[in-house]
């Protein structure tokens, strides 16, 4: 399997519903560093997996809608915790629907899977993978 990853961060203000996340309750900021992986079992004819290019651009543009945004206040997120976890999944899926609507190129038609990764810190992240 071939891969390519590209890389970008969010920075983002949030805050946690539930005994569970102790002092995360209360409005808090947070700072990603976010990992896009693109997969594929064989290069395309251009012997790549994506163009990087393109992926840095897509993976820019949707990230760079939610940076710098109180996630507690958009409509989309409201009554959800945003984890880590939760924020992988929809960055994954995001990507996903660019890369079903031709904003990867043609050559990202051979894609079978993605994988989104949120570093939370240095020592702790999650991942969100999802077929294409």
């Amino acid at each position: 399997m071939f891969t390519v990853t590209v890389r970008d961060h969010l920075m983002i203000a949030h805050s946690f519903s539930g005994e569970v996340f102790g002092p995360a309750q209360r409005l808090h900021g947070a700072t990603y560093l976010v990992d896009a992986t693109f997969q594929r079992p064989e290069l395309d004819d251009d012997n790549i997996v994506i163009d990087m290019g393109l992926a840095a651009r897509e993976v820019r543009g949707i990230v760079g809608a939610l940076s710098y945004r109180n996630l507690d206040e958009d409509p989309d997120f409201a009554g959800t915790n945003t984890t880590t976890e939760f924020l992988a999944k929809v960055i994954a899926d995001r990507i996903a629907t660019r890369v079903h609507d031709g904003s990867l190129g043609p050559g990202a038609r051979g894609l079978t899977g993605l994988t989104v990764r949120l570093h939370e810190s240095h020592i702790a992240w999650a991942d969100y993978h999802r077929t294409l």
